[in-house]
């Protein structure tokens, strides 16, 4: 069950972009259960933006070690809880530019693997379970049109955020996240959509902090963290395309890879994924879409459905 809101804090502010909301209740056959509310608010006049997640997962996952070149007979089957809090509100500190603070906040219990298996002959930090906060900044230079489906502009963002035993985490360690995003309007509302990104960590990475390629938003086609490793570097691309009444099409393609050092995101085994979709416009006026994607990775692939952009 999921359910999602859009609204304007300030009904007469048509220049700010739609805040919105999002809750969401999964139980699947697998006894995978996801409780999660999490949402971007935009406060008038942009000059405060707050984003956040709360969520609750009982999940049972899929681990095939760390590294590009895992194969696919590696496969364990491990289950985990997690209690997870990201905060980031966002200050204007000029035309279309945002200082932020982010604090993160998780913790992992009820580990369960196969003894001796990957967990143990990798000496993966986090198996039996741990917790771990931390704080740090971002820097956004924003200006893309629309909160869900932009059709012009630019987001550029870098963030850090350190994890250390003074906010009470059992690991201590730095993530850095670099994220550019292009949207080119090409013709009669046809949209092209480019993304590049960099997930890099520095220090004792527990398990659930590990980079993780695949999934939902980036590299559809692969499993969600099929692939895992210190860092992650991918680009991708969109091209989406208006149909008539509320559909409309895409084709996505991506490269990506991962690797314990950065030096290792190169082209050397790295993975690609390709695919399409249909988009149903849930409000037209937002441009708020249900999307529904089939993507294929090397030896893999994907169905997904979620409400709003892959990005």
């Amino acid at each position: 069950m999921a359910t999602a809101s859009t609204f304007h804090l300030n009904t007469s502010d048509t220049t700010t972009r739609t805040s919105n909301a999002q809750a969401l209740a999964l139980y699947t056959t697998r006894s995978q259960l996801v409780l999660a509310i999490n949402g971007s608010i935009y406060f008038p006049g942009e000059r405060f933006i707050l984003n956040q997640q709360l969520s609750y997962s009982s999940f049972p996952d899929k681990f095939w070690g760390l590294g590009k070149t895992t194969p696919d007979s590696s496969k364990e089957a491990y289950k985990f809880k997690q209690y997870y809090v990201y905060l980031h509100p966002q200050r204007r500190i000029g035309a279309k530019l945002f200082l932020g603070v982010i604090y993160e906040f998780q913790r992992v219990f009820g580990v369960e693997y196969p003894a001796g298996g990957l967990f143990d002959k990798e000496n993966i930090l986090g198996r039996d379970g741990y917790h771990v906060s931390g704080l740090g900044l971002s820097f956004t230079y924003d200006t893309r049109n629309n909160a869900f489906s932009p059709d012009h502009g630019t987001m550029m963002q870098f963030y850090f955020d350190h994890f250390m035993p003074f906010l009470g985490s059992d690991y201590q360690y730095t993530n850095y996240v670099l994220d550019l995003r292009r949207f080119i309007r090409v013709h009669d509302q046809q949209v092209l959509a480019l993304q590049a990104y960099g997930f890099f960590n520095a220090g004792e990475v527990p398990l659930r902090s590990l980079a993780s390629l695949g999934g939902a938003n980036s590299m559809r086609g692969y499993y969600a963290g099929r692939f895992r490793d210190k860092n992650q570097a991918f680009i991708q691309a969109e091209y989406r395309v208006p149909l008539f009444w509320r559909l409309g099409a895409v084709g996505f393609g991506g490269i990506g890879n991962v690797g314990p050092k950065m030096e290792d995101l190169n082209f050397q085994d790295s993975k690609f994924s390709y695919g399409g979709g249909l988009r149903i416009a849930l409000n037209r006026a937002e441009r708020l879409n249900l999307r529904l994607d089939y993507g294929l990775g090397q030896h893999s692939q994907g169905f997904y459905l979620q409400l709003g952009e892959a990005f």
